[in-house]
Formats: structure tokens, C-alpha cells, sequence
């Protein structure tokens, strides 16, 4: 059996994580199963043509997945691997990455993410990524 993670321990892991820190991420919602993780858009985190960068968007799905499958496991997992589909240019003032456990076993789980960018008129899905989460050790 897996000890319980917190919101608080949930938190603390991604402010520990150097690179969030850089991008401004926060962990909005952590519950067994679900992650949402979210990222205020700054003009140095766009492509040349105004859009959040994908890679901004790769990152948050990266986490949002992992959170989600740690909630299930326990703290020490990694990212097994996920793919990501771009559905449209991603414009807004924040990107909101909602991940929720499929499926888990003992060792892994499967996972799912819709990122939204968030403005004043709602919310637009701009991608969804799946992927797996693995226990480590």
C-alpha cells in the first residue's frame, strides 16, 4: 500500500522542482486521481507569433500527468511517457493542464490531460495529451 500524498506534500514536490519555479506553475487541485496544474502566460513564454510555446504546454502536461498518477502510487513516480496532440494556437492570459488517472495497477497508471487556455471570455481546449506514470524502485 502506498502512503497517502497530501495536497501539501503535492505542493511542496512542485515547488522543489527548479524549472516550475522558472515557469510560475501552481498546483490548483491534487485529489486521488486528479491533478490540475496552471501556468500564467508571460510574453518571454511565447513563439514568434504569440502563442504560448508548445513546449510550455508539454511541460504542463508532463507534470499534470505525473501528479495525477502520484496520486494514485505514491511520491515516487516519473513519467513513463505521453504524447501530446496541438489542437489550436494557444492564446489567453493562463494555461489550466486538468489530468485524471484512466486506469492504474500496483506499478503504473494510465493518465489523460486537456489543456485549456483560460481569458476573460472562458476557456478553449488547445491540446490533450495520455500517458503512463510508473512507480519507481
Amino acid at each position: 500500500m502506498t502512503e497517502e500524498i497530501t495536497p501539501e506534500l503535492a505542493g511542496l514536490v512542485l515547488d522543489a522542482q527548479p524549472f516550475s519555479a522558472l515557469l510560475g506553475a501552481r498546483l490548483v487541485e491534487f485529489a486521488p486521481g486528479r491533478a490540475v496544474l496552471e501556468v500564467g502566460v508571460r510574453e518571454d513564454l511565447l513563439q514568434q507569433n504569440g502563442f504560448l510555446h508548445g513546449g510550455v504546454l508539454s511541460y504542463a502536461a508532463d507534470n499534470a500527468l505525473t501528479f495525477a498518477g502520484g496520486s494514485v502510487l505514491g511520491a515516487e513516480v516519473l513519467t513513463g511517457g505521453f504524447t501530446i496532440e496541438y489542437l489550436r494556437p494557444a492564446v489567453g492570459r493562463a494555461l489550466s493542464a486538468r489530468a485524471h488517472v484512466v486506469e492504474s495497477t500496483r506499478r503504473r497508471a494510465l493518465c489523460r490531460c486537456d489543456l485549456f487556455m483560460v481569458d476573460d471570455d472562458g476557456e478553449r481546449v488547445v491540446a490533450a495529451a495520455q500517458g503512463t506514470v510508473a512507480l519507481v524502485g
